[in-house]
This record gives structure tokens, C-alpha cells and sequence, in this order.
């Protein structure tokens, strides 16, 4: 199976406190890995590591065959054209609309007009948000908020999909029907990605596998029914 990212012994240091010790794991194509953790322990950093926001103070990080560090700024810029980012706050911009929301990525793709409304609209169908191409986010609820937000994510056809706490803000309701739709996307597109949340149910229903981060190492890592029964205490009470 092709390995979509591999992180070995990934170090970052803010000042004195070293966030990220050494953390090592992949992800294989098509496969959703969760990543568990306390506030603070470093999951944002990851992924931000991951695409070359911040640049590590050790190890080594391979995105989709290409090793990070090694990239100028304009082979860095084409790689992250390859990943799709759906942010805790969706990140949208107040004033555009849906519509000018998701033409924004498109933009300098060489895509005719044409070709950009055809992408529009099927990501935003993807999402189930049809109706709302011409609304501006301030019109949206959270959860649609965050279905735009995955639309956009969608809408270059991205191979990994890197998500920052996709449930935060939201109800029970809205949390699992965000979190579905992430597993429909997966079994859709086959595309690999990186889940960052502290959601246990978002991780029961999207994870093939997870992770869980401790003092800026891989603690425990397997499948969420695994780590349910683990052995140690620690590890279980994320489940509880």
C-alpha cells in the first residue's frame, strides 16, 4: 500500500519547552489516522509540521513522496496544492459568499470559467449545500459553516486531507453528521487524512486507525476499539 506521509522522530522546540519529542508514524492512501491527545500536547503543531508552516528542529517529514524541508518555496506552494485543510474556525472569508469562498483556491489553476462552476457545484453537492452557493458565511450555521469549509478543502481533488478539530463549536447532532461526512468523503475519494480532535465519537466513527500523543511521543497508537481496552489506565480514560 503507497505511504501518503511518514514523520520520523519529528522534534520542535518553543523556547525552552519541547512541544514534540519524537514522533513517528504513516499514513497509507486512503487511510483515515486520528490523532488523540491533551490540550497542548502538540497535535496542531504536527500537522502544521506536516506541510511546512513551521519548520521542525529535528527529524524528517515525507509528504507525498517528497521530504519537506528539501522544497523551495515555490515546490512547497505546488505540494500544499495536494492537500486539503479544513481549519477549526472552517476559515472562511466574511465577505464572499459560498460561491467566491470556493473559486478562491481555483484561482491561477488554469481552469476555465466553465470548469470552475462545475467544481463549485460539486463539491458544494459533495457537502449537501446546493441551496446556499450564494450566501455569506455570516448567513450559515457552524455546521455549515464547516460543510464549506470541507467543500473548499474538496474542490482540487486534494490526496490528504489535514483536519484541525472538525467538531469543535458544534452539538452532539451536528458533530456526527460533520464526522460521517468525513467517512463518506474518505470511501468517495479514496483520500488519505490526518484528523486532529479530542472528539471521541468523531474518532469512533471516522478512524481506521489512531494515535495518541504523551509528552511529545507516540504513547499508544491502534485501532480505536484497541486503544478503548487498553491495557493502561491513562490511555482508557480517553474513552471513558
Amino acid at each position: 500500500m503507497e505511504t501518503i506521509a511518514e514523520i520520523t522522530h519529528l522534534k520542535k522546540y518553543f523556547g525552552s519547552s519541547q512541544t514534540l519529542k519524537d514522533i513517528s508514524f504513516k499514513v497509507m492512501k486512503g487511510e483515515n489516522l486520528v490523532v488523540f491527545g491533551r490540550s497542548g500536547s502538540g497535535k496542531s503543531v504536527l500537522i502544521k509540521c506536516l506541510v511546512g508552516l513551521i519548520e521542525p528542529d529535528g527529524g524528517e517529514v515525507i509528504l507525498l513522496g517528497k521530504s519537506v524541508e528539501n522544497l523551495s518555496d515555490g515546490e512547497l506552494n505546488d505540494l500544499r496544492k495536494k492537500v486539503g485543510f479544513l481549519f477549526q474556525s472552517a476559515a472562511l472569508y466574511d465577505s464572499m459568499t459560498v460561491r467566491e469562498n470556493l473559486e478562491f483556491p481555483l484561482r491561477g489553476s488554469g481552469s476555465t470559467p466553465k470548469e470552475i462552476e462545475n467544481l463549485v457545484a460539486e463539491a458544494l453537492e459533495n457537502v449537501g449545500l446546493s441551496d446556499a452557493i450564494d450566501k455569506l458565511p455570516s448567513e450559515l450555521s457552524g455546521g455549515m459553516r464547516k460543510r464549506v469549509g470541507l467543500a473548499r478543502a474538496l474542490i482540487l481533488k486534494p490526496e490528504i486531507i489535514l483536519y484541525d478539530e472538525p467538531t469543535t463549536g458544534l452539538d452532539p447532532i451536528t458533530s456526527k453528521e460533520i464526522s460521517r461526512l468525513i467517512l463518506e468523503i474518505q470511501r468517495k475519494y479514496g483520500t488519505a487524512a490526518i484528523i486532529i480532535t479530542h472528539d471521541v465519537e468523531c474518532a469512533r466513527i471516522t478512524a481506521n486507525r489512531m494515535i495518541i500523543i504523551r509528552d511529545g511521543t507516540c504513547f499508544a497508537s491502534g485501532t480505536f476499539k484497541e486503544l478503548a481496552v487498553s491495557a493502561d489506565e491513562w490511555v482508557r480514560s480517553f474513552f471513558q
